[in-house]
Formats: C-alpha cells, sequence, structure tokens
C-alpha cells in the first residue's frame, strides 16, 4: 500500500471519528433538551420569570439593607406580569429555551466530547494546558452567567420596568421582549467572563504581559464604568458599583495570571 493510499485513509478516518463525536453530541444536546422541554413550564415559572417577583433574592436584600435607589417608592413590591401577542410565540419561546438550555448544561460534556477527538493530536504538555483552559473557560462561563442572572438582569428589568416617560403611557411587556433580554444578558455576562481565559491563552502565546494591564488600568476602569452604566442605566451609584465592581475584578484576575514581562537582556 502506497503513503498516498496510508494518508488517503488517515483522512477518512478521522472523518469519521469526527462524525461519531458529532453524532453524540447532537444526542446529548437533543436529549437533554427533550427532558427540559418536559420540565419547561415549571422552569419558566421558577427560574426564568424568578426576577420578575418581589421574592427575588437580590431584592430581598436591597429591602434589606435599605439602600437609597434600590428601595421601592410606593408600597407595592416590584413585580410585572407578561402577554403574548403572537399565535405561535409561546410553542417557539418553549422550544427555543429547552434548546438554548440545553446547550448552556451540556456545555461542559460538549467540550470534553470535543477533547476526546483533539487530544491524541497533542503533546503532553500541550495537553494539560489545554485541560486547564477547558476547564476555567468553563468555570468562568458558568460565573458570568449566574452574574448575569442574580444581578445585572434583575437590576436592567427593574430598572427598565419601572422607568416612565410620561404617567399617561402604560408599561405593557411581551414575552418575546423579556426573553431577548433575559438570554441577550446572561450569554454576554458569560462571554465577557471569558477575558482572563483569553488572556491566559494569549500570555501563553507571548503576545500579552502583566505590564499591559498596569499600563492601560486607568484606561480599563473609565471604560468599565461606561459598560456598566450601559448595562444598568439606573443613575444610582449602588447599582453602577455593584454592576462595575466584578467586571473590575476580571480585569485585575486577568492582569494576575498573565505572565510578567521578560527581563531585558543584559548587553
Amino acid at each position: 500500500m502506497s503513503d498516498e493510499d496510508r494518508s488517503e485513509m488517515s483522512i477518512w478516518a478521522h472523518l469519521d471519528e469526527l462524525r461519531k463525536v458529532l453524532f453524540r453530541i447532537g444526542a446529548v444536546v437533543v436529549v437533554a433538551a427533550v427532558v427540559l422541554f418536559i420540565f419547561m413550564p415549571w422552569l419558566f415559572d421558577n427560574v426564568i420569570m424568578a426576577p420578575a417577583r418581589p421574592g427575588f433574592p437580590l431584592y430581598r436584600l436591597f429591602d434589606i439593607l435599605q439602600i437609597p435607589g434600590t428601595v421601592e417608592e410606593t408600597d407595592a413590591p416590584f413585580s410585572i406580569s407578561l402577554i403574548n401577542t403572537e399565535l405561535s410565540a409561546q410553542l417557539f419561546t418553549h422550544m427555543s429555551l429547552s434548546g438554548w438550555l440545553a446547550l448552556v448544561v451540556t456545555f461542559p460534556v460538549i467540550i470534553y466530547l470535543l477533547w476526546t477527538f483533539i487530544s491524541p493530536a497533542l503533546y503532553e504538555n500541550e495537553k494539560r494546558n489545554a485541560t486547564t483552559a477547558f476547564l476555567f473557560g468553563n468555570i468562568m462561563f458558568y460565573i458570568g452567567v449566574a452574574v448575569g442572572y442574580f444581578l445585572v438582569f434583575p437590576l436592567t428589568l427593574r430598572f427598565l420596568a419601572t422607568y416612565r416617560l410620561s404617567d399617561l403611557i402604560d408599561n405593557t411587556f411581551t414575552l418575546e421582549s423579556y426573553m431577548d433580554n433575559f438570554t441577550g444578558i446572561c450569554l454576554i455576562m458569560g462571554a465577557v467572563f471569558e477575558l482572563p481565559l483569553v488572556a491566559w491563552l494569549m500570555g501563553k502565546m507571548g503576545i500579552l504581559h502583566r505590564s499591559f494591564f498596569h499600563k492601560y488600568r486607568r484606561h480599563a476602569i473609565v471604560a468599565l464604568l461606561i459598560v456598566a452604566a450601559l448595562i444598568t442605566p439606573t443613575g444610582d451609584p449602588f447599582t453602577l458599583f455593584v454592576v462595575f465592581f466584578p467586571l473590575y475584578m476580571l480585569w485585575e484576575f486577568s492582569a494576575w495570571i498573565v505572565p510578567k514581562d521578560a527581563p531585558a537582556a543584559s548587553s
């Protein structure tokens, strides 16, 4: 058998292994989506809609702390209800939420299955670095989603739901609007919390060093304050701080895990 035939067989063997891995990933996601579809009515009422009710943990904390700007201006506790204006919106939301949550829940399994396909081609030191990156990336993604769910989305929802341009306008919130903001903010925060992973990888490649973070710290503080203000445009300092603080901690954590600058060579 010629080297060309061996090479061709090797390529087809790799494609066959990739096909098997993709099939397993698809099967895992589908099974998770079916299970979540069954339990979605309960999850929607008790998890997805929890920030729209006064008993949400962040709102209870506000009531305990009694911080100006977070206290209810009326005797009625914060709560909103949704309406549906499209015939198929509830079914579509049921299906899309099941698929989205299935991807989030099974993300570590997806990464592991991809790892089983990639790892045989890596050296031992590359495997250690990649394993660290995968584990770190998963943890930071879930922390970001949790920050989005427990902190950023409730603050944004509370502000936007109570903001009034005029007393002549009644606020009515649609299912689509609520879900767009909910999924968008949670996914954005999950992606933002991958900043330390990106910094670590760039540091491993020699592109990024600690001096960069020290040099541009003041610029980063201003930029992060602007980002925090855009995420939660409430206007009160407390809300701005509680969003700014985790973002700034990401910056400092990224600076801590990247390598120091290489010492200058002596002449």
